[in-house]
């Protein structure tokens, strides 16, 4: 009997689950909840298993059903990327290949990487995103970027797959004339909250109720890691940044770290990793850019 068990079913299982009721699932399926119903009713009996309990106003997974879950989205993940690379293989080159980038991102490795893009497919467009935390997720998520290449937001989502790229060395710093630029020493977690703290802002709601690193009560929110920058040269307020992207003003000292009370003296290091649908990898020359990218790691000091 198992080897009758369909990916219809298993999707129809997922579909369920991630739904949170039969009608749900129908309403994303396109079908009636007794459609669903049937559907569950048959791979439970052939996989000799329940999966929900249904004494419950709203079908609720079994141990047996909590189990299984794992290996049913790894199988759907599997044949998805499956489909998705004999499709892009029987389909050739992409006609333009999209990409998101996180604004952290080493800006000299994407233009190497770019340059080398350019001269290996000279009649592939490319468009690029810069954005941050969840406005590098959304464009993916929602089929609009090949890929991405996210570090102010981790996230995770079943649909997608995840490859570590490199990782950055970030720093928070002021001006020197700014108050905190001042201070000798390690500052005080009370000191920081007196003063505005610059952060990156999200354009959609992935990050809605989280804080990445932010410990003042006064903040201004910014997109643009270059008005990030400039804000922080004048003294409007303190912040973190990549220190790649800093290297000059903290040279000619336009800038200086700040050692925060309790924390790393050397600054705090950021995984960069790239991100796509499992069900729409990247084609030959996005997948070409993908590696070219992965081949260039900068050293953190």
């Amino acid at each position: 009997m198992l080897d009758g068990v369909t990916l219809d079913q298993l999707r129809t299982f997922l579909a369920a689950v991630d739904e949170g009721s039969f009608s749900a699932a129908g309403r994303r399926l396109n079908r009636a909840q007794s459609v669903i119903s049937q559907t569950l009713a048959n791979l439970e009996g052939q996989l000799d298993v329940t999966l929900f309990d249904r004494t419950t106003r709203k079908p609720t997974l079994t141990e047996q059903g909590r189990a299984l879950l794992h290996e049913a989205r790894d199988v759907a993940h599997s044949v998805d990327l499956f489909k998705a690379r004999a499709r892009s293989l029987s389909d050739g080159l992409e006609a333009e290949v999209s990409v998101v980038v996180d604004v952290m991102f080493p800006i000299d490795i994407l233009t190497i990487a770019v340059l080398a893009f350019r001269e290996a497919f000279p009649e592939t467009p490319l468009r690029l995103y810069v954005e941050a935390l969840g406005a590098v997720v959304k464009p993916v998520l929602d089929g609009i970027c090949d890929f991405g290449i996210i570090g102010s937001l981790p996230f995770t989502a079943p649909d997608l797959v995840k490859e570590k790229v490199l990782s950055i060395k970030t720093i928070v710093v002021a001006a020197p004339h700014h108050p905190l630029g001042k201070i000798t020493g390690s500052v005080a977690r009370a000191e920081l909250e007196k003063h505005t703290q610059l952060v990156l802002t999200d354009r959609t709601t992935l990050s809605a109720g989280q804080e990445f690193g932010v410990f003042s009560t006064k903040t201004w929110r910014l997109a643009d890691l270059g008005a990030k920058l400039n804000f922080l040269r004048v003294g409007l307020g303190w912040g973190t940044m990549p220190i790649e992207a800093i290297r000059t003003e903290l040279a000619s000292g336009q800038l200086v770290p700040l050692q925060l009370e309790d924390s790393h003296v050397d600054g705090y290091t950021m995984p960069m990793s790239i991100i796509y649908l499992a069900a729409r990898p990247p084609g030959p020359a996005g997948r070409w850019l993908v590696d070219r990218l992965k081949l260039v790691h900068p050293t953190p000091t």
